[in-house]
């Protein structure tokens, strides 16, 4: 039984014997609760998560993130049980396209190439042609022949960004966007940059701001070293390849906390202290120890589904890569 007033730390040895016993592995995203990231045996983006899920001889996989990520964990790991601490756990980006609403774009566009951001359900994959990360968004692009006409979804911050990354005009890009980093705008950026000088700026490329700030570089009103366009793993690989002590942090804070915890000597600033994603945040720890006591609510994917959706994956994962997610510290 959980007891909601219960320590973090008497909670996180009881999931951490628990999952011994029920041969788990706890996984947690970037933009969890700083104690379910502490708690799971590794921290990292989405995919690269799903892909530690399918690498792991383990026989249950507790996902702390939102639910198209345990979809995913579920497609690449077919033959293990995958958990979803939540329900709840939705993603607003992901809510703004259906496989009817693909379905009915790729008709008015035959030939094209779908391309979906993998913060897409297991439906949508499935009617994709590749599936890609923030982070090798541009290059999964520059793989499919110039002459192909692209449909880039859903998330049109990303999108847009990549269309001009790639300086393709046959990119179409669907109008979804995060509710948080939709609110991460230039004001926020402004306001920050103006008050530390001297910081670095990380900017995460589906942040509304990223056209703005991708305009500005080109125009050399920011300078190169001052700011970085990064995927979610590449912020967090950033501060120990970087001279800068202080950083500006474009994306949901949940990040800061791994940020804070690996470079302990620098220091990190929210662009906007307030994009808070709710749906991580819904995950706790009495609710990962009641997902590991009852084995709840396990994470399914009809077949057919998740084999179209796989190929898609599998294709980005052939073109390109994600960084692998850090294995947490059992100490901590």
């Amino acid at each position: 039984m959980v007891t909601f007033s219960e320590p973090h730390a008497d909670l996180q040895r009881r999931i951490r014997a628990l999952a011994a016993e029920r041969r788990a592995v706890v996984l947690a995203h970037n933009y969890e609760r700083p104690e379910v990231q502490d708690v799971a045996d590794f921290v990292g983006d989405s995919l690269g998560l799903s892909r530690e899920a399918a690498r792991t001889d383990a026989e249950v996989i507790v996902f702390c993130g939102v639910h198209f990520m345990a979809e995913t964990a579920a497609i690449l790991s077919p033959a293990k049980t995958v958990l979803l601490p939540d329900l709840a756990a939705g993603c607003s980006l992901a809510s703004t396209i259906d496989a009817a609403q693909l379905r009915a774009w790729k008709a008015e566009h035959p030939g094209a190439v779908v391309v979906a951001y993998v913060n897409t359900t297991a439906e949508v994959k499935a009617e994709s042609d590749y599936c890609c990360t923030s982070g090798n968004a541009v290059e999964i692009v520059n793989a499919i022949p110039a002459d192909r006409e692209v449909l880039f979804l859903p998330d049109m911050f990303l999108g847009n960004h990549v269309r001009r990354v790639t300086g393709r005009a046959n990119i179409r890009v669907w109008m979804g966007e995060c509710h948080v980093h939709a609110g991460i705008d230039p004001e926020h950026i402004a306001r920050q940059r103006a008050a530390h000088p001297g910081a670095e700026f990380l900017v995460h490329p589906e942040c509304g701001c990223a056209t703005s700030v991708v305009e500005a570089l080109s125009a050399g009103d920011i300078a190169p070293d001052g700011a970085q366009i990064l995927s979610t793993e590449g912020m967090i690989r950033r501060p120990a390849q970087s001279d800068a002590d202080t950083f500006i942090v474009a994306t949901e804070v949940g990040i800061l906390h791994r940020l804070r915890r690996e470079n302990p000597g620098k220091r990190f600033i929210p662009a906007n202290e307030q994009a808070v994603c709710a749906y991580m945040k819904v995950t706790t720890l009495p609710k990962v120890l009641h997902a590991l006591e009852t084995l709840t609510h396990r994470i399914t994917v009809p077949d057919d589904v998740a084999a179209r959706a796989r190929t898609a994956i599998e294709r980005m994962v052939a073109i390109g890569g994600t960084p692998q997610p850090k294995a947490a510290d059992p100490g901590e």
